[in-house]
């Protein structure tokens, strides 16, 4: 029984490889440039609008009931949030060195791009049920790019990770992280599948309200203990820094690990680490975002963009920064990736740092649980399973939650690859295709933003610059009314 299994992770583990090794990568990269020059690099222009428009609003008071777009955010970003900040860039820096961290830096950068056009599309393409807005990719490939074929393959592709990415993983590595407190495996995945089951009967509503508390409070815990980290080997942040850079345009092996790391590793590894961390483009995350209420696709968008800024370019970074600045810098390339954060933390902060870095995975890896739980739910939806096939796909979930904190999932993880992957490929091919709602959308929201300071602008150069930018946009908003 055995070796059947063992040739099946195999070739799973190969078409994966094959997969994700080259072509969608640069397939999701392509997607981040390509967006990012056709809006004159708008992740970068208007920084201080999406902080504005994320951060700066949560004071403000919103009209009407449902989901808020802050809701619909940490939905989304309890979704990314999880094992991979944490054991995901220990991957990165085994495989590809510290300068995997700056291509990871540059993948979130692009990828910030492509979340914002997939979230703006999910939000414009989306459709009003009994239960509140619905849309996501399975959306704008149908009413968007007019292909229910490649909607289909969407959404079964999406309840296959669901059980994969979003829940054997997750529920396998809150098992693993409970152990550390003499708690049995048994027992973790119970109580992981008891809470999960309890949020997802409160439906979208219930999900968006849980995380909207969780995620604030764990991201702000973890951020304080890596802060503390850093504070206690200070001195060593600049060296730390330098072996980044240094590590990301080198050409030669390094001294240090088996086979050396180059700029091709450290970029390969970056990149792949950097976009499995924060999901830009898999198309996952938009059908939380559809969810939210709120009027304008852009602004939406803006979430989209600071969840990946979030994820990758501040949570993955100090997790570097801890594991490069502990032990005197030694650790990682001591310690195998699955004890590399957990080592760190312990060795700068006591013998606490383990027990901190062990709750963070078991409660982002429950806000994994909840968010996928949605994502699985509303794929069945549009395929058209009711009352009866949403029972049927809970049960499932939750009974497998209870598996996988006890079985070996090596398996799981090579076919929540693949699927992933299968979900990508015609979530990118629609926003290509319908990039230019995404510019025309853009410049709308850039029009009614230099309406409220048209009366600040003084430099000519900068008037310039702007009028070019909106023929630009004028002529892509023709061709998209044109369709």
């Amino acid at each position: 029984m055995r070796e059947p299994v063992a040739w099946l992770e195999h070739a799973v583990g190969q078409i994966g490889a094959l997969l994700w090794g080259g072509p969608l990568l640069v397939l999701m990269l392509a997607a981040g440039v390509y967006f990012s020059l056709g809006t004159g690099f708008f992740q970068l222009r208007r920084f201080g609008a999406m902080l504005r428009c994320t951060l700066g609003s949560l004071g403000r008071r919103r009209p009407g009931d449902g989901v808020s777009p802050f809701q619909a955010m940490t939905t989304a970003l309890a979704g990314t949030l999880g094992v991979g900040n944490i054991v995901g860039v220990a991957t990165a820096l085994a495989a590809g060195g510290p300068g995997a961290v700056f291509w990871m830096w540059i993948s979130a950068f692009l990828g910030m791009m492509t979340k914002y056009a997939e979230v703006l599309l999910a939000v414009k393409f989306r459709r009003r049920t009994p239960g509140g807005w619905a849309g996501g990719p399975m959306y704008y490939l149908r009413d968007g790019l007019g292909s229910p074929a490649l909607a289909g393959i969407f959404c079964i592709a999406c309840v296959a990770a669901s059980y994969g990415i979003g829940n054997m993983t997750q529920a396998n590595a809150i098992a693993g992280a409970a152990a550390v407190f003499s708690l049995p495996a048994a027992a973790s995945g119970l109580a992981a599948a008891l809470l999960t089951g309890l949020v997802m009967l409160g439906g979208f509503g219930r999900i968006a309200a849980v995380t909207g508390k969780l995620v604030p409070v764990m991201g702000v815990l973890y951020l304080a203990a890596s802060a503390a980290a850093l504070a206690a080997n200070w001195r060593a942040v600049p060296r730390a820094l330098g072996e980044i850079l240094a590590g990301a345009f080198s050409l030669r092996s390094a001294a240090g690990g088996a086979a050396g790391y180059t700029m091709l590793t450290a970029l390969r590894y970056g990149v792949s680490r950097g976009i499995f961390s924060n999901e830009a483009g898999l198309g996952s995350a938009p059908i939380a975002h559809s969810g939210a209420q709120t009027a304008d696709p852009a602004r939406q968008g803006l979430w989209g963009m600071f969840e990946v800024f979030f994820d990758t370019i501040v949570m993955c970074t100090v997790t570097t920064l801890v594991i490069l600045t502990a032990g005197g810098g030694k650790l990682w390339h001591t310690l195998p990736p699955g004890q590399m954060t957990a080592a760190a933390f312990s060795a700068s902060l006591g013998p606490s740092g383990e027990g901190i870095v062990s709750v963070s995975v078991i409660f982002f890896a429950l806000s994994t649980l909840m968010s996928w739980s949605l994502y699985g739910e509303r794929a069945l939806e549009y395929l058209g399973a009711g009352k009866r096939g949403i029972f049927c796909y809970r049960a499932g979930y939750l009974a497998l939650i209870a598996a996988g904190a006890l079985v070996r999932i090596d398996l799981v993880w090579g076919l929540a690859d693949l699927f992933n992957g299968l979900m990508a490929i015609p979530n990118l091919i629609a926003v290509f295709a319908l990039s230019p709602a995404v510019f025309s959308a853009t410049w709308q929201f850039e029009r009614s933003l230099g309406a409220r300071g048209r009366k600040k602008r003084k430099s000519s150069e900068k008037q310039i610059t702007y009028c070019n930018y909106k023929k630009k946009f004028l002529k892509l908003d023709k061709i998209w009314r044109l369709q």
